[in-house]
């Protein structure tokens, strides 16, 4: 059945809400004054000129490519053996440990980084790179679970025990048949669990310090004390950085094979 002519009307409408700020802000970023106004005054480029000049602002975003790739492969370590022992074993506890793993997800992230800090501080974990990874991991590891248990049990079970009934262990059978059936639901995960962690300001907000910050947090503190455009500017730049990584996972894998829908 095709959708109406309201039905279409009411989507496009709902959609121009949704994409409505994004379009100002890439307008804005052009601007050639010096505050935020829209209709800018003129179009230049003089603004991502400054955001690639500016040194603490570049330093950020080093940070913050290294934290979310740390944060992916650690979110791929732990969530990819939690989430098959959810989607294939059958022991005592199973819901209650993938409820566990969600819990993070039912929290606000404000709850979650004053809890950080209180955890890390007497640990000197606040301002250090093993800080960061793990307070980022707490909310990228819910998703990749979440996502790699729909990948796993798109996968039959049938397939590992055939490979059981050739001589090959559970083990042997989940790393050679399951886990590359299920490849583009982990590149999904990591992709994912990159976003989360490149995008986290809430946590990142307590467990920071002045010497080592994220691009979220600086942009922050930028927009805290500044009103020019170079904001917009780099709002576009982390739009960019996660449209690229969402076009790669399709272009890759596609997000209907990545989810095991196919």
């Amino acid at each position: 059945m095709k959708p109406g002519l309201i039905l279409r009307a009411c989507a496009l409408a709902g959609y121009g809400m949704l994409l409505a700020p994004a379009v100002v802000v890439f307008v804005v970023s052009f601007s050639a004054g010096q505050y935020l106004t829209f209709p800018p005054p003129g179009l230049s480029l003089r603004w991502y000129e400054a955001l690639l000049g500016n040194g603490q602002l570049m330093l950020a975003l080093q940070h913050s490519l290294v934290l979310a790739a740390l944060v992916a492969a650690l979110a791929l370590a732990v969530g990819g053996p939690a989430a098959y022992a959810i989607a294939r074993l059958r022991f005592p506890g199973r819901g209650v440990v993938a409820t566990v793993l969600a819990a993070p997800l039912l929290l606000p992230t404000l709850v979650l980084g004053v809890a950080l800090l209180l955890a890390f501080q007497p640990l000197r974990l606040v301002a250090t790179w093993p800080g960061l990874v793990l307070a980022h991991s707490l909310v990228a590891i819910p998703f990749a679970v979440r996502i790699m248990v729909t990948a796993f049990s798109a996968v039959p079970e049938e397939l590992e025990q055939a490979a059981w009934t050739l001589g090959a262990t559970r083990w042997r059978a989940a790393l050679r048949v399951t886990l590359p059936i299920a490849a583009p639901g982990a590149i999904a995960a990591a992709a994912l669990a990159f976003l989360v962690s490149f995008d986290e300001t809430v946590i990142s907000l307590f467990v920071v310090g002045p010497r080592l910050n994220t691009l979220p947090v600086e942009m922050f503190r930028y927009a805290e004390s500044r009103s020019d455009p170079m904001v917009a500017a780099l709002a576009v730049s982390l739009i960019a950085v996660a449209l690229a990584v969402v076009l790669l996972v399709e272009r890759l894998v596609g997000f209907q094979r990545a989810l095991g829908r196919e």
